[in-house]
């Protein structure tokens, strides 16, 4: 394991940002984790733990140790006629799991196909797509106190999920790096494909729907049609959460708006922020070396050159805009360091 010095993280991050980590080491193996913890680099200076870079922008250097998470491995721990228990190391690349799991007939993660990231990100975002979400199937988190060095199992309830949302991204930030999580998948169709654009999706296209294998490659054809391949335009997909709102307030802008679409989730009404963005008129608008993607208004995309200040400026006045017309806050999905 070494330890590098001044390390640009421009190709760890899909947003494409040029920015220095003041150190950066990869971790490959839990004993490369026992090793680092008691290196002065890391006991001595800020943290961060990175997997797959797809949820963070970065606007200045980072003055402090980047651990770059490596750890790799896919296992069957436990299975019967009906479930599958499935272990994953924290560095394997969260599509993989997915590929994993659908070439093996398995169902549960499908409507996940293509998110980008890691394993060991996941229960941080609580990652969700087409009415599935990652706590729909997660038995434990494994995790390593970064303070004393504990290894500590979390089970589904101790993560509290909720929409994008875990105790590692909130009650417990920076506290703990997750190297492992169990998820309990099924080996019996459980087809969820009832999330309004993807069921108008496949019956339009006549799409057969027979597997689990069949549910990922259409969500995998219709994600690749809406958002842009990073490695080709910098960036993290959703940048904002759509808008949770209680029944007056919902109210209150349907009376002004009645065209405004909105969608019932556990007596909660959700606004899609996209067209919120899209009526200030954002879609596609570039502003020098940013913009707002063509197709998805809840992407940013850097065009190249960007700084990260430069995608924080515009999403800053994105976020004016839509409160100025709307009176509702936008709230960024990513990561701002």
């Amino acid at each position: 394991m070494e330890i590098l010095k001044n390390y640009n993280l421009l190709k760890l991050n899909t947003f494409g940002i040029s920015v220095q980590a003041k150190f950066f080491v990869e971790v490959k193996s839990e004993k490369d984790l026992e090793e680092l913890f008691n290196l002065s680099e890391f006991k001595n200076n800020k943290k961060m733990f990175l997997g797959g870079g797809s949820n963070i922008l970065f606007t200045k250097d980072f003055d402090g140790i980047v651990i770059l998470n490596k750890l790799k491995g896919i296992d069957i721990t436990e299975e019967d006629s009906e479930n599958v228990y499935i272990r994953a190391m924290g560095g394997e690349y969260w599509n993989d799991l997915v590929m994993f799991s659908v070439d093996r007939g398995y169902w549960g993660i499908e409507n996940l196909t293509l998110i980008p990231g890691t394993v060991g990100a996941a229960p941080i975002e609580n990652i969700g797509a087409y009415g599935v979400e990652l706590a729909d199937v997660l038995e434990s988190v494994e995790a390593y106190r970064i303070l004393n060095k504990e290894k500590t199992v979390f089970k589904k309830e101790e993560c509290e999920f909720s929409y994008h949302d875990s105790v590692f991204k909130n009650k417990f930030k920076g506290e703990y790096f997750i190297f492992a999580i169990t998820l309990k998948l099924s080996k019996i169709s459980m087809k969820n494909i009832n999330y309004r654009g993807f069921s108008e999706y496949v019956e339009k296209n006549k799409i057969g729907l027979n597997s689990s294998k069949d549910i990922s490659n259409a969500i995998a054809f219709m994600r690749k049609t809406k958002l842009p391949d990073p490695a080709v335009l910098g960036n993290v997909g959703s940048f904002f959460r759509n808008v949770f709102l209680e029944k007056e307030k919902i109210q209150t802008l349907l009376e002004t708006y009645p065209d405004m679409p909105h969608y019932q989730e556990g007596g909660i009404t959700k606004i899609p922020a996209a067209w919120l963005i899209e009526q200030r008129g954002w879609k596609g608008k570039k502003v020098g070396n940013v913009g707002v993607h063509e197709k998805h208004a809840l992407v940013l995309v850097n065009y190249g050159g960007a700084t990260g200040l430069e995608i924080l400026e515009l999403a800053n006045k994105i976020i004016i805009s839509v409160k100025e017309k709307f009176g509702v806050d936008l709230v960024p999905e990513v990561n701002l360091i």
